[in-house]
């Protein structure tokens, strides 16, 4: 069946762009073979060795790993529908500067036409993109990230609503590059980059941005979440959602190898989640990606052993050194020999003297989630799976405590809604700075986050059925700067404790911040941790808890108006709380 909108727009986008060539993808594996080839042949990836069967290489020039979100806009009527934390330009304004800017930008090259299905096939719950690129990297990518082709086309049909991405990587220079996030007629467009999430439109600028604002107006959730099971030896499974900021563990988290015997975590997804309101009042989530899309520096068999079994074959990597027999290396895969030479991000030799990193920061991995052995049935389950508990967290190095579960839903929104987390201290002893990131969404709300918040305590009054809410924290230190919480696979010890939370059982006493468990209610048989060590880690200290809320309030009220009344309500009850204590 023909979509007479599709095609016309893919004509309107090839009269202005002038390619040499329109390359319908079809999401077969012998075009994916073809496009391989092609860029192999043009210099464009590099094959790896054996040691990782059917993988590559694509290194970006060193201008498009530079960082261009500066100029990621969200394009809407009103400059309030996009709120204070981004970045807006008018439509109009998006038509006169940057449209003009595709005009024949894809003379000589071929442009690609990338029809995708984000969620599971014959879901009532997934969503229709199609992607314009003239990189064929991007195509390539596409194709792993998402269900792209024939299976997105049948199931589209004729009807007009999808999202239409378009992308070009320009001259690749960060200062004429933009990425324009149009909410209101489900469009993107992305220029001057092949840099990661610049270019693979499926994911944030889809999956999250505009999709934040459609499930605003219909009624569903689009967040930045982790969507993992968990299985007690006594068999229960009970599936929960974590929200955590790039750089806590989110993904860690989700792939969780068990130092405890008998339980068991399965992998629904591991960066975002759509969530909806099920028939039975649960909430119900949703992996919308086919591929994981990950940050491979500090991937290793301690941090994530699932995730690098996953990249054993198969993978598309990005801005990784290279060592001398041809297998991709990072910051924190594993030691090098001494004196050991490698080639770079930029594809220069590198020894461990050279003095910057081997790999880019932001280097990447895109791999088929299939391929991850802790992804089961659930993966492809077309309403999702059920959600029993919901966690936020940040890295704290103070503060805040291991974990603690909020009152009731209304509760769990305000401590997702005021969220801080810390950049990672560097070696030079900067970062540390505190920045507030509400469900770990800021960079990712397409609308004004006030709305947004609205919206989560909306869906929280549909729900007979609520999830608990709970805040953890893997990071808090002692005096010495040592971490006081192992961590990692130990993490599932708070898990336990979470699970028997949402069955009713498990003990814990009441604190300022909600309920905490005692030293006795955690299972920490096996780990060297002291009565007063443990006491540290569960702390809440009252007068920096105040200090904290104060300096959220400005944060808070500079959405004005569409800050919720609720939330302010928590708010000052959180102050009343805290003051009681002090």
């Amino acid at each position: 069946m023909r979509n007479e909108t599709l095609h016309a727009w893919v004509k309107k986008v090839a009269e202005h762009t002038k390619p040499d060539a329109v390359r319908w993808c079809d999401g077969s594996a012998m075009e994916a073979r073809s496009i391989e080839d092609r860029m192999i042949a043009d210099g464009e990836l590099l094959r790896l060795n054996a040691r990782v069967p059917h993988s590559f290489l694509h290194r970006t020039t060193p201008a498009d790993g530079e960082d261009g979100d500066r100029l990621s806009v969200v394009c809407t009527k009103y400059e309030d529908d996009a709120g204070p934390t981004n970045d807006w330009m008018s439509p109009e304004d998006a038509e006169r500067t940057v449209w003009p800017r595709f005009e024949g930008i894809m003379r000589g090259r071929t442009m690609y036409v990338v029809p995708y299905l984000l969620g599971p096939a014959h879901s009532s719950h997934n969503r229709f993109g199609v992607q314009i690129t003239d990189s064929a990297y991007v195509a390539a990518s596409l194709r792993i990230m998402t269900r792209v082709g024939q299976v997105a086309l049948r199931q589209l049909g004729a009807s007009p609503r999808f999202v239409k991405g378009l992308h070009s990587v320009g001259d690749r220079s960060p200062h004429r590059r933009f990425i324009c996030h149009f909410p209101e007629t489900k469009t993107i467009w992305s220029l001057g980059s092949e840099y990661a999430a610049h270019a693979i439109l499926s994911k944030e600028c889809h999956a999250l941005r505009l999709a934040s604002a459609e499930a605003c107006e219909e009624g569903w959730m689009a967040e930045h979440m982790t969507i993992f099971g968990l299985t007690s030896p006594s068999g229960i499974t009970r599936y929960m959602a974590a929200a955590l900021p790039n750089g806590c563990g989110k993904t860690n988290l989700g792939m969780l190898t068990p130092t405890l015997p008998g339980w068991k975590v399965e992998t629904v997804g591991d960066d975002i989640g759509w969530m909806h309101v099920g028939e039975d009042g649960r909430l119900w989530a949703l992996n919308p990606l086919a591929g994981f899309f990950g940050v491979a520096p500090g991937t290793n068999q301690k941090t994530n052993r699932n995730v690098l079994a996953a990249i054993a074959r198969d993978v598309l990597f990005t801005n990784t050194a290279v060592r001398a027999d041809g297998s991709p290396w990072w910051e924190g895969l594993e030691p090098l020999a001494d004196g050991e030479m490698l080639t770079d991000w930029r594809g220069r030799a590198w020894t461990q003297d050279s003095g910057q990193p081997a790999a880019h920061p932001n280097a990447r991995f895109t791999v088929s989630a299939r391929q991850c052995p802790t992804v089961g049935e659930s993966f492809d389950a077309p309403n999702g799976v059920p959600i029993s508990a919901i966690l936020f967290g940040g890295r704290r190095t103070k503060v805040a405590p291991l974990v603690f579960e909020t009152h009731d839903w209304a509760h769990g929104v305000y401590t997702g809604a005021s969220l801080v987390s810390e950049t990672k201290v560097a070696a030079d002893g900067s970062g540390g700075i505190l920045s507030n990131d509400p469900m770990a969404m800021l960079p990712f709300c397409g609308i004004n986050l006030g709305e947004y918040l609205r919206h989560w305590l909306r869906i929280g009054g549909r729900l007979s059925r609520p999830p608990r809410i709970f805040h953890v924290n893997w990071f808090r230190t002692d005096a010495d700067g040592k971490l006081l919480w192992p961590g990692f696979g130990d993490n599932i010890r708070v898990l336990e404790w979470i699970l028997e939370r949402t069955e009713g059982r498990g003990g814990a006493i009441q604190t300022p911040l909600g309920w905490m468990p005692t030293r006795s209610e955690l299972n920490l048989e096996g780990l060297d941790i002291h009565p007063d060590r443990f006491d540290e880690l569960m702390s809440v200290d009252a007068r920096a808890w105040l200090d904290e809320a104060y300096r959220n309030e400005p944060f808070f009220h500079q959405f004005g108006p569409r800050w919720p009344e609720r939330l302010e309500r928590e708010h000052q009850a959180l102050i009343e709380r805290l003051r009681a204590a002090i």
